[in-house]
């Protein structure tokens, strides 16, 4: 089931750019062998932050370390999705985990065909509760059975949801991360998880119900700066960090964040430099869209690793 996609179709001031005509080359193909096709998730959005639907090929411009690529593939269709749920269950959710519960089964209510998608919960330690599966039923069981309790291993969480991610079966791949508050309890750190992200094809996406710290000299400086830091890692993939001032507003911000990946963009190119020396390459990506339209803002991983030897 797909959710009512929140969009803006491009029709203003007299023009109107149609979603693209399928071509052979609309999905990504699979990798050559002599080179590697960078995969590029884009979100294109109005100053609502309304998807923005109807872009086609020449509307984008991509580059790596400053040098412009050219885009070999384009799709601007609602390909397959990998994704991982991982769910803070640490003591301090309390009540608020049910509600957390009601947010995932929302994201899952909009799994299509194709879909598949893993479940890793957090609090002393990090656990993988149901691996990838077609079935959101399976992860909806499991998350019933989930009961709060312990400190929060949320840096550990996330390398655990990267380290599945691995398996993958499909190019598009995202983690949601629900959580109320920072880490406490990891092996981890932010330094190494940041880095981990990094080299990860994955956008991170965060939710959760940040409560305002009243005293920051009392409270361990991983508690008071973790919705910051899941909003860095956020935006370095791509994605997006939502915080609610009440948790029952959790199912409405996952609805949000489903009609974004269903609303994506996805270019592909070949790297003009074939260098196989697993250095970090920046990235930009750029929307050009017709005269007259009202301004667009995009968001895009910010790198990647090349590949090694």
């Amino acid at each position: 089931m797909r959710p009512a996609s929140a969009f803006i179709p491009l029709a203003f001031a007299g023009f109107c750019l149609s979603a693209p005509a399928q071509t052979p080359d609309v999905h990504v193909p699979d990798i050559r062998v002599d080179t590697t096709l960078v995969v590029v998730p884009v979100n294109v959005s109005d100053s609502l932050n309304r998807s923005v639907i109807g872009l086609d090929r020449q509307n984008f411009r991509i580059f790596e370390d400053g040098v412009e690529q050219r885009v070999a593939h384009f799709s601007g269709e609602d390909a397959p999705l990998s994704v991982g749920l991982i769910v803070d269950t640490s003591g301090s959710m309390g009540l608020k985990l049910g509600t957390t519960q009601k947010a995932a089964a929302e994201f899952l209510n909009t799994m299509n065909a194709g879909d598949e998608a893993f479940l890793v919960e957090f609090s002393d330690q990090a656990r993988l509760v149901q691996d990838f599966t077609t079935e959101p039923k399976e992860i909806e069981h499991q998350l019933e059975a989930l009961r709060p309790g312990g400190l929060t291993a949320l840096l550990d969480g996330v390398n655990l949801g990267v380290a599945e991610m691995k398996k993958a079966k499909n190019p598009r791949k995202a983690l949601i991360v629900i959580s109320d508050g920072g880490d406490n309890h990891s092996t981890w750190t932010s330094e190494q998880i940041r880095e981990t992200v990094r080299a990860a094809d994955v956008e991170v996406y965060a939710m959760g119900v940040f409560e305002p710290v009243l005293f920051p000299g009392l409270m361990p400086a991983e508690e008071v700066s973790g919705p910051k830091f899941l909003a860095k890692l956020a935006e370095q993939t791509g994605g997006r960090a939502f915080g609610a001032k009440y948790d029952d507003q959790l199912p409405g911000i996952a609805e949000r964040i489903a009609v974004e990946l269903r609303n994506q963009y996805v270019l592909g190119y070949y790297p003009k430099n074939s260098a196989r020396d697993g250095k970090y390459r920046k990235l930009e990506v750029k929307v050009d869209v017709p005269k007259g339209f009202p301004a667009v803002k995009a968001r895009w991983r910010l790198g990647y690793y090349a590949a090694t030897e």
